[in-house]
């Protein structure tokens, strides 16, 4: 699921692209995207946007009658854009050619075409009438990038959960996900098991500090991957990422082998030299077959894994 920096990086390109300009058309390729009937979709249509604004890990498009939509790209969605072959003569805009589409919506300029791979048809669009409708959408979750270290922890401890599910609420941080939460777990050096309420004042200094410096890392390195286009490479899986989707890849700090607790649709990925002291965290399913097996510490598995000297 695209998380705050990909999402910042998202409503910049679109701002660049759409902001003051008409909605002259939308065309939805797929009903069951939109979940709002009133207002209606088509009264955007011939509006200004006046305003294009990230709420969470959605994007939001305000206009001139004071409407928003609202788009959620849960884990599949994308965005692409498609210029229109004369932008200076505007014109009904250029037809996009993604096999995946769920919605058009023609500019003067272009064509913002939403996306979503697989089957499972999660990515939304709602229509509010207000700023009122708007904020229903936000769930409330603290801003690490501009919070104060006092007002982290305030919204750290307010519950007592592992760090991995507190981080991830976006009830207590905004914009938060899967991958962000084990590179910043990574970086602060703390394990995504951990109790909220077990942490020092100076481990949640460390943490506070490592969500802010990761998320504007990344946003600024996403910013300069896309340049002045639009952004076309969306992932949560990307070479540069210390732990996340690196499953036995070695860490790029002390070289273990990542490892990962597996749940859901999920996994949380850490390094257990860097983050758990040496001890390997239980997966579940695995831990549950093995059994007896399962090795406890680094120590264990690398010790597991080195070929006999028998025979």
């Amino acid at each position: 699921m695209p998380e705050l920096p990909d999402i910042t990086v998202y409503v910049e390109a679109l701002e660049r692209r759409i902001l003051g300009q008409v909605l002259e058309a939308i065309r939805l390729q797929n009903m069951f995207v939109l979940r709002t009937y009133a207002p209606p979709l088509d009264g955007l249509a011939g509006r200004r946007v006046t305003a294009v604004c990230r709420i969470g890990k959605r994007i939001a498009f305000g206009f001139e009658n004071d409407n928003w939509l609202v788009i959620h790209l849960m884990i599949a969605g994308r965005l692409q854009w498609t210029p229109s072959p004369d932008s200076n003569r505007g014109g009904a805009g250029a037809k996009p050619k993604a096999a995946n589409a769920l919605a058009h919506f023609t500019f003067p300029n272009g064509t913002l075409t939403l996306t979503e791979a697989g089957s499972k048809r999660r990515a939304s669009l709602h229509v509010v009438a207000d700023d009122t409708g708007l904020a229903a959408h936000g769930r409330g979750g603290l801003d690490v990038s501009s919070a104060t270290t006092g007002d982290f922890a305030a919204a750290l401890t307010r519950e007592n959960h592992t760090l991995k599910r507190a981080l991830t609420d976006p009830r207590l941080f905004d914009g938060i996900g899967n991958a962000y939460s084990d590179e910043i777990l990574h970086a602060a050096k703390l394990s995504p098991v951990t109790l909220t309420s077990k942490l020092s004042p100076a481990e949640i200094a460390r943490l506070h500090s490592a969500a802010q410096s990761t998320l504007a890392a990344w946003t600024a390195r996403l910013r300069a991957e896309a340049g002045d286009k639009f952004p076309a490479k969306v992932t949560a899986f990307r070479p540069e990422m210390a732990v996340h989707g690196k499953f036995g890849q070695p860490c790029p700090a002390c070289g273990t082998k990542v490892q990962r607790i597996r749940y859901a649709e999920n996994e949380v990925n850490y390094c257990p030299r860097c983050q758990t002291g040496g001890k390997l965290l239980a997966d579940r399913s695995l831990s549950r077959l093995l059994k007896s097996d399962w090795p406890r510490t680094i120590d264990d598995l690398e010790e597991n894994s080195r070929p006999s000297d028998a025979g």
